[in-house]
């Protein structure tokens, strides 16, 4: 397959660039802004056309989710528009899409592990744009599937495990949140289960949850992050008022991924996979 990878310089970008070379009988192309601008649907068919692509994986997306509050306008182009063009040019190519989503459609008000099919409720911009580039793909119709995730961590770009590093060495006593529960992903395990679905193949459209496996809060994360890298902090659990920020987060994130592991993908447990992210960016 030829797959381009849009928003390949963000950390499910730089993790799929990471394990490419274990598919060596594909051709990757992995693009980012500038040179290729996903809200631009005539330019993304000429890229398509030019380097006969038969998958795109878009890693694309405004993910500021306080600035998301005030500029909303700004993350539907990229959230909502530019998935549509993608779901577009996959379609007009005869190609397949993956568009990678979020936990943020939801309210987090469920107590239980959240369904494909449970009822979207986006609680901010963010989580909004986010549903109706969801919907945007699905309406394009053509070979698609849609991937919600959560708590995206990685050794690439910044993110809760390596603030919490930084914050360990700087500081001896800190605060994090214990009333937001969800489930972290490695996204070195997204890009595999990304890579599994389109080795597989697909038709239709899909709608798929993952995240790693067990369930946590802030806090707890935090904690294991400072345990298993040695850092000795005193670390405070907050209640979410404590912490005010522009844009509500969704108190219960946890992602029921049984649809997605009955389709044959590896769901590792959320420890397991930190281990591996901090021995990288030891």
């Amino acid at each position: 397959m030829n797959i381009l990878v849009t928003g390949a310089n963000g950390q499910l970008g730089n993790s799929i660039q990471k394990i490419s070379k274990e598919y060596p009988s594909n051709n990757f192309f992995f693009t980012d802004m500038p040179e290729v601008d996903i809200t631009n649907l005539e330019l993304l068919e000429n890229l398509m056309r030019e380097n006969k692509i038969n998958a795109i994986v878009n890693c694309a997306a405004y993910t500021a989710v306080d600035k998301a509050e005030d500029n909303e306008a700004i993350a539907a182009k990229i959230n909502v528009d530019g998935p549509r063009n993608l779901a577009i040019a996959a379609k007009n190519a005869n190609a397949k899409l993956v568009h990678v989503s979020t936990d943020y459609v939801f309210n987090g008000k469920n107590n239980l592990p959240l369904k494909e099919t449970d009822t979207t409720d986006p609680i901010g911009a963010y989580g909004r744009t986010k549903r109706a580039g969801e919907v945007a793909v699905e309406e394009v119709g053509g070979d698609a599937i849609v991937i919600r995730t959560a708590w995206l961590y990685s050794e690439f770009g910044g993110n809760f495990v390596k603030t919490m590093l930084r914050l360990g060495k700087e500081k001896t006593e800190m605060g994090v949140v214990y009333d937001q529960i969800g489930t972290p992903t490695y996204a070195t395990d997204l890009a595999y289960a990304i890579m599994d679905l389109l080795t597989k193949g697909f038709s239709g459209f899909t709608l798929y949850h993952f995240s790693n496996e067990g369930v946590i809060s802030w806090y707890d994360f935090a904690k294991t992050i400072f345990d298993l890298s040695g850092i000795n902090i005193k670390l405070n659990a907050l209640e979410s008022s404590e912490y005010p920020s522009k844009a509500e987060r969704p108190a219960y994130s946890v992602l029921n991924k049984k649809k997605i592991k009955l389709a044959g993908v590896n769901v590792p447990y959320w420890r397991d996979s930190l281990i591996q992210c901090l021995e990288l960016l030891k």
